[in-house]
Order: C-alpha cells, then sequence, then structure tokens
C-alpha cells in the first residue's frame, strides 16, 4: 500500500491484482468423453476453445467500437459454448454481461466486460492444461 499525498490530504493508494481463478465443471467434461470417446470429445473441446479464442476477441472489438448488438450476439456465443464444456464461471460472468448490456450503468459493463476477458482467458488455460494433464 502506497501513501499519497496532495496539500493537506493524505490518501492511501490500494493496488488490487486482478486474479482469480476458472471454475471448470470437470464433470460435464467427463460426460463429453463419456458420451463421445477421447477422439471425439478432444474434437469438440479443441473446436469450442477456438471458437471461444476467437468469440473472446470479436466480444472485445465490437465493445471496444460501441457496438451493442453484436457485443449481445458474441456474448450469447460465449455463454453457450462455455456451458457445453463445463467453463462455469465464463459462462456465470457471461450472463451477468449480457444483463448489464441492456441497462444504463456504463461503469458496472466495463467492469463486468473486463472481468469477461480475465474469466475467459483464464477458462481457455485451464482447459489446455487439464488436457495436457490427460494426454
Amino acid at each position: 500500500m502506497g501513501v499519497y499525498s496532495r496539500g493537506d490530504r493524505v490518501r492511501n493508494i490500494i493496488n488490487l491484482r486482478l486474479a482469480e481463478a476458472a471454475s471448470l465443471d470437470h464433470d460435464q467434461l467427463e460426460v463429453l468423453y463419456v458420451q463421445l470417446g477421447p477422439t471425439g470429445a478432444d474434437r469438440i473441446v479443441n473446436r469450442a476453445m477456438e471458437d471461444l479464442a476467437t468469440s473472446l476477441s470479436q466480444v472485445e472489438k465490437h465493445f471496444s467500437a460501441g457496438r451493442m448488438n453484436d457485443v449481445r450476439s458474441g456474448i450469447a456465443n460465449l455463454a453457450e459454448i462455455a456451458g457445453q464444456i463445463g467453463m462455469a464461471s465464463l459462462a456465470k460472468v457471461a450472463c451477468d454481461a449480457m444483463v448489464l448490456t441492456h441497462g444504463h450503468d456504463g461503469p458496472a459493463l466495463c467492469a463486468v466486460m473486463a472481468r469477461l476477458v480475465r474469466i475467459g482467458e483464464c477458462s481457455l488455460v485451464a482447459v489446455w492444461d487439464l488436457q495436457d494433464m490427460t494426454v
């Protein structure tokens, strides 16, 4: 924690570390592997990961450009794919972001969009790491 002084007022400054773990539903992934077999499940999960990475990037670009209809469409896509492959926290944050896209709370939407990107990236890494462990 740092101290900032301006005139006769002293303020404490706290740097917040924005990091949180992604939540994966291992049961959902197991269902995919049981239903589709290892090869089929790997194909589905890998395709979903590619789609998520692309969608996450597009959502960021659309949000920066203020194209809210495209943001909503991208978020809906993210939530659906995340739910299918067990990315529970990403699906939850996507739903939170979707709700905020219909409101008028810009700061909250910006914060949740930043969280969506963080959780999305963490979720992708978590699934990649999980796949590395099972190979």
